[in-house]
């Protein structure tokens, strides 16, 4: 029987990857026949945690599996208290079968432990923690106590890596799932190379490999640059907002001279223009120093690109390596080999039919069927000793 599901997570307006999957999860959830609703937040971040230009999309608000707008209730403030009581209460009243909350900043367990406390004290529903991350990139005093006031309070998790449920055990010895994220299927279509390189004014047969999101320190852009200067026939297409100096980069731009090679677009990139970006190259680079799951991979299953990703993290967990593109050091010569090794011989026809073979294991129905209870014994990861 389908039930009522209420997932709490940022989600429309508030932009970005997690606020983007959680709204393609409720429509894979109305799908199976769930009637879901969304409580997001009204301040997400203050602004010493946000070093972005906003926070908000313009793009419009997304449509459920029905045609209809998604419910999306806009109500918890992460600083406010009363808003933690408010929004238990208002979930509480709707009395829904299971609770999934997206975690993936410590700074949010306050704001999400004390408001399933709250709907816990009026109701007996099932809370599972949906994680993407349990110990962040970037460490601030109280994180530990923060993300265990959070896992004290839900019944199960769900992880898109095994390197984050293997964090959750230095917190709780309840259930853990995992389950790939899943492909980001509602980004569009594939475009015709040509015409997207046209539309982004980029060589029309160059070789584009492609840096995408938000740049931080963790993510190894500065590995990615350096690598050109070791793959001298490659350009590199870096679109995406950069929330740290920009200096650095541009100083191993000019030193290497890589003026005519590099093509940066530092700004957020709306959903509507997603597929632009994926269209015009032809391959994605992952150099990253520390990861969990990433979306831009399952961005790139879902557009048929060849990946380059570090061996950390749950990378590895989704690129198969010299099968749907390359797992390798997060260092400048280990990915200029592989940018090398891909154009010099010629591995794209190869590699994007494994995409295609490997893009089956990423499905949206498995991740519901994990998410509301009917995960295999397979997909349970180890309890602790």
């Amino acid at each position: 029987m389908n039930s009522k599901i209420v997932i709490v997570s940022p989600a429309h307006p508030l932009r970005g990857g997690i606020a983007t999957s959680t709204e393609r999860l409720a429509v894979e959830l109305q799908k199976t026949g769930h009637s879901v609703s969304i409580y997001s937040y009204s301040l997400q971040y203050p602004a010493f945690l946000f070093p972005g230009k906003t926070q908000f999309t313009s793009d419009p608000a997304p449509l459920g599996s029905d045609g209809h707008p998604l419910n999306i209730v806009t109500c918890i403030n992460s600083v406010n208290p009363l808003s933690w009581f408010t929004t238990g209460l208002k979930i509480a009243a709707e009395q829904p079968e299971q609770v999934i909350v997206r975690f993936w900043l410590p700074f949010m367990g306050p704001a999400l432990g004390t408001l399933l406390r709250v709907v816990r004290a009026r109701m007996r529903t099932r809370v599972t923690g949906l994680v993407d991350n349990i110990i962040p990139h970037e460490k601030r005093p109280g994180d530990r106590l923060f993300a265990k006031y959070f896992t004290g309070a839900c019944d199960d998790f769900l992880v898109m890596s095994k390197s984050v449920g293997e964090e959750i055990r230095l917190f709780s010895d309840k259930p853990v799932v995992f389950s790939p994220h899943p492909l980001y299927d509602n980004y569009g279509e594939l475009l015709d190379k040509h015409s997207a390189r046209q539309i982004l004014g980029i060589p029309a047969e160059a070789r584009i490999a492609l840096f995408f999101g938000f740049i931080r320190h963790y993510k190894g852009l500065d590995i990615f640059l350096r690598a050109l200067a070791e793959a001298p026939h490659v350009h590199a297409l870096v679109a995406g907002e950069c929330y740290e100096d920009w200096a650095p980069y541009q100083q191993i731009i000019d030193e290497n001279s890589l003026h005519d090679r590099v093509h940066v677009v530092s700004d957020f990139i709306p959903s509507s223009q997603v597929s632009q970006y994926f269209s015009a190259a032809d391959i994605v680079v992952q150099p990253y120093r520390s990861a969990t799951q990433s979306g831009i991979s399952q961005i790139a299953y879902h557009f048929g690109l060849p990946m380059i990703v570090s061996n950390t993290g749950g990378l590895p967990e989704i690129v198969t390596d010299k099968v749907s593109g390359y797992v390798v050091n997060p260092d400048e010569k280990s990915v200029s080999e592989a940018l090398n090794d891909f154009f010099e011989n010629d591995r794209g026809d190869t590699m994007r039919r494994g995409v295609q073979q490997e893009k089956e294991r990423f499905t949206w129905d498995k991740m519901v069927r994990r998410l509301t209870g009917k995960a295999a014994k397979s997909d349970l990861l180890p309890q602790p000793e």
